[in-house]
């Protein structure tokens, strides 16, 4: 039951700091205009020499926005939770916390899915065809693999849940 939650709780952190960079940085998409390379990211665009900051409300940054947002607090709210679990502490002995901590941790993967699609069907369909010359990038890339950490932490924590809830009769034959 530890190794799972210790790998949940691995997988979980990885993902949070995934998320954060992910969030936080400005490489989601690269692209080339003018014959200058531009990248952008959730919060600004940057072209050589300097960054500003995203100026319109375009409905697709602040859903992609809102749900990376979301899942960073789905995460970082799992992680206490399985920390908590992990070290038996005692408060909050109504809920069962392994189970809490693998359902917020499908949360967050479910919120990044989400943010990572909207972003994809939008930037495919709109720089596809603006731009001849532009790709996904790192910041994108790490949102990727935080979905797929996130995902992993839930599966450790609910076979966490599972071994702690069915304990295994070793007198049965």
């Amino acid at each position: 039951m530890y190794s799972f939650m210790g790998g949940g709780l691995f997988c979980a952190g990885i993902g949070n700091i995934l998320l954060i960079v992910s969030t936080a940085t400005d490489y989601w998409m690269q692209y080339r205009h003018s014959s200058n390379y531009m990248h952008q990211g959730l919060w600004r665009y940057c072209v050589p020499g300097k960054c500003m900051a995203h100026t319109d409300s375009i409905a697709y940054w602040d859903a992609t926005r809102a749900f990376m947002i979301l899942s960073l607090l789905a995460c970082f709210i799992g992680i206490v939770i399985g920390v908590m679990a992990f070290i038996h502490y005692s408060s909050f002995d109504g809920f069962d916390k392994t189970f809490a901590a693998g359902i917020l941790f499908f949360i967050s993967c479910f919120f990044v899915l989400l943010a990572m699609a909207v972003y994809t069907g939008v930037t495919v369909n709109f720089y596809g065809k603006r731009y001849g010359s532009w790709r996904f990038s790192w910041s994108y890339i790490m949102g990727w693999v935080a979905v797929v950490l996130t995902f992993f932490s839930g599966i450790f924590y609910m076979c966490a849940y599972r071994m702690h809830e069915c304990p295994r009769n070793s007198n049965s034959r």
